[in-house]
């Protein structure tokens, strides 16, 4: 493997399903040594959560397991336990998702991991904390609804909808990432370890920025605005004389330019309209208007009439345009991971652009238990 900034850095990654495994991946294509610990039989609940496969194996799993080692152990056997045990002691970092309690009964809590090691960074990913909300189930969708995200998603009021994907596990493999980067250094400063909690309800929380933020300070709750935006007109998806596109204006000089555009002076000087305030209070009347318009034409033509007047815009892509646009912009989206068997899977990128050590992908998302051979020779060692 060649080196990158985490290299040296091993984690012992016990999580499983999105959240453990999405942040740890991160921490794997920086250069860290992720050792996934799985069951020998069931293996991470996702390598069974398909259609759709690619050679034989879930695609949610292969989205969130590269560069990682896996090693099959089984916690309740004697041996097993002895060598996960021996792992903790090695390693620098652990991640885990059980239900609060789990890796105490196994005997790698939290606070004998740090007897055993004292410099562990040792992270633990929940659904709703270690409190009152320990028996709960952290599934994503579940608290997309219980923290406010499906309150404020849907085509209109009182008809909720979760995202297309599961964000909240996303939102909070990133933060349980950012805190072990910020433990790591910490420990490298101090040699001293530490305990990091996330859990997916604060996470969403944080993550609901002005929208949570407008309750807290203004005890504002808001709805569900369709595709509309609370505080900025027009903000929104319009129809086009082939497919819906949006239209994104953030200031005066947008609006302006907008109306430009649309050959609609009449908009630019309605008093209506004058100000981002003044669109936001008559935004119904405001989207009819623009939405005359936009009917005329198809989304590519406005795409290519707006964007040099500098107005936001551009159609709803599904993901192979999505992906077509950021190749023609030069993006790289696509990682190719090639196994030992010579096949190449193609992955998504990791979007962290490091201009010397930039992310790496060396290893194909292992199968059961590949490494298992190796890796306890290692620990017995």
């Amino acid at each position: 493997m060649t080196d990158g900034p985490l290299t040296g850095v091993i984690v012992a990654d016990f999580g499983r399903v999105l959240a453990a495994p999405y942040a740890t991946m991160l921490l794997a294509d920086l250069g860290a040594d992720v050792i996934k610990v799985e069951h020998p039989v069931t293996g991470d609940d996702t390598r069974a959560w398909g259609p759709p496969h690619a050679q034989g194996e879930a695609t949610y799993y292969l989205s969130v397991n590269r560069n990682k080692r896996s090693l099959a152990l089984d916690l309740r056997d004697e041996r097993d336990l002895r060598r996960a045990t021996e792992l903790v002691r090695r390693a620098d970092v652990l991640f885990e998702n059980f239900r609060p309690g789990t890796m105490d009964r196994y005997g790698l809590g939290v606070l004998r991991a740090h007897e055993l090691n004292p410099g562990l960074v040792y992270c633990s990913v929940t659904g709703f904390g270690a409190g009152a909300g320990a028996a709960l189930p952290g599934y994503d969708l579940l608290i997309q609804a219980v923290g406010g995200l499906m309150s404020v998603t849907g085509p209109a009021p009182g008809q909720p909808v979760k995202t297309g994907v599961a964000l909240v596990d996303v939102l909070t493999g990133l933060h349980a990432a950012v805190g072990v980067l910020a433990a790591l250094r910490h420990r490298d400063a101090t040699g001293e370890g530490q305990h990091i909690e996330v859990n997916l309800l604060s996470c969403l929380l944080s993550s609901l920025v002005n929208q949570a933020a407008g309750y807290t300070l203004a005890g504002k709750v808001p709805g569900i605005l369709g595709n509309r935006h609370p505080s900025i007109a027009p903000y929104e998806v319009f129809p086009t004389k082939d497919r819906p596109m949006v239209i994104a204006v953030g200031n005066d000089r947008q609006f302006a330019a907008l109306c430009q555009g649309l050959d609609a002076p009449h908009l630019a000087g309605d008093p209506r309209f004058a100000t981002n305030a003044d669109r936001v209070a008559h935004v119904d009347a405001l989207a009819a208007s623009i939405g005359e318009s936009m009917g005329t034409r198809t989304a590519a033509d406005w795409f290519d009439r707006l964007t040099p007047l500098g107005v936001p815009c551009g159609p709803v892509n599904d993901l192979a345009q999505a992906f077509d646009l950021a190749e023609t912009l030069g993006l790289d989206p696509r990682a190719a991971v090639t196994g030992p068997d010579g096949s190449d899977l193609q992955l998504v990128a990791n979007p962290i652009g490091l201009s010397r050590t930039p992310p790496r992908y060396e290893r194909r998302p292992p199968r059961l238990g590949e490494h298992t051979k190796d890796l306890t020779a290692w620990l017995d060692s």
